[in-house]
């Protein structure tokens, strides 16, 4: 008797396609479906009824893999994945990866053998590793970008810009970046960004590179001592939960924000404004992102790249700088 393992060899693709195809599945392309339909018929294949449903559950599934669920940008954007699959009659499974890796491409293969494809939000997986998955089952990206894999970015280098434009404005010549994982893709993104803005508003050495830093307290805690340590007078941080850490870590130090130090974030998550002082952070579309995946993962148009705007929130954490900082 033929198996299902035989049938996607021979087609080329995962055991998870060949279930997905035989079942009619639109998320598998219209060629793939008939391809696999017309082997599985040469083979003479019969489908295992009950062993296709464990595979496809009781309708389609959609996977979204995060780096950190704790993080309130990532939550929102499985928010605005979740509306949008309801909304098309289909279930929706999570995984949190805790920016690890190996532990992504795990999760992935997990949720590749239950779902009908995937949202991969920030990955940190090699490109080679994403290429290898992106061929075995549908892939959109959000906030990293590959040839041929669809993808939904935020504006990181209007973002960058706009925000060096502000402390710029403010009288701000010296700046910290606080960035994010070296493997990030979106870090890479936003330092380009700010390259490009530095040379347009500053002077050369107007920006001081803090360093790469996992968001949270603990980076936070290192970015804030660093950019102490090098004399700047405004942090500009890869995102808002990094922005907490340091403000956390100012707070700690006596270092009053933002008459002493000034903090700008990225991402604009719900409780930024709620800080003493609310954060000037610049907003990204998290929830729009999330839809317009789910959009892209549903659509049988050729992989496109989706760049959404993003905009400079001021707030309070922002001022001029001090003549004397009397920092400590």
């Amino acid at each position: 008797m033929t198996t299902l393992r035989e049938v996607a060899a021979a087609a080329g693709v995962s055991m998870a396609t060949v279930s997905r195809a035989l079942a009619g599945s639109t998320i598998v392309a219209a060629r793939t479906r008939e391809r696999v339909s017309q082997i599985a018929a040469e083979l003479d294949y019969q489908p295992n009824r009950a062993a296709r449903q464990l595979v496809t559950g009781r309708g389609q599934a959609i996977g979204l893999v995060v780096p950190d669920l704790q993080n309130a940008f990532y939550a929102s954007v499985a928010t605005g994945m979740q509306r949008r699959v309801r909304a098309a009659g289909l279930n929706a499974m999570i995984g949190d990866t805790d920016e690890d890796p190996a532990r992504e491409l795990e999760v992935l293969s997990q949720l590749a053998m239950v779902c009908d494809g995937a949202v991969l939000a920030s990955s940190r997986t090699s490109d080679a590793d994403l290429a290898e998955v992106a061929g075995r089952t549908r892939v959109v990206l959000v906030n990293r970008v590959l040839e041929g894999v669809p993808a939904v970015v935020g504006d990181n280098a209007d973002g960058m810009a706009q925000a060096v434009a502000h402390l710029a404005a403010l009288g701000h010549t010296r700046i910290g970046y606080a960035g994010g994982p070296a493997t990030s893709w979106s870090d890479a993104r936003r330092r380009e960004g700010l390259a490009t803005a530095a040379r347009r508003e500053l002077t050369a050495d107007g920006v001081v590179d803090l360093g790469a830093f996992r968001p949270g307290s603990a980076g936070g805690i290192a970015a804030a001592d660093r950019a102490l340590a090098n004399g700047v007078t405004a942090i500009l941080a890869f995102n808002d939960q990094l922005a907490l850490g340091i403000l956390g870590r100012l707070a700690d130090r006596g270092v009053a924000v933002p008459q002493q130090m000034s903090v700008v974030g990225f991402d604009d998550v719900p409780v930024a404004r709620l800080l003493a002082p609310p954060l000037t952070t610049v907003s990204v579309p998290a929830l729009e992102m999330g839809s317009a995946a789910v959009d892209l993962l549903l659509s049988s148009e050729e992989p496109a790249t989706r760049v959404l705007p993003v905009e400079l929130q001021v707030r309070r954490s922002t001022a001029e700088p001090a003549r004397h900082s009397g920092r400590t």
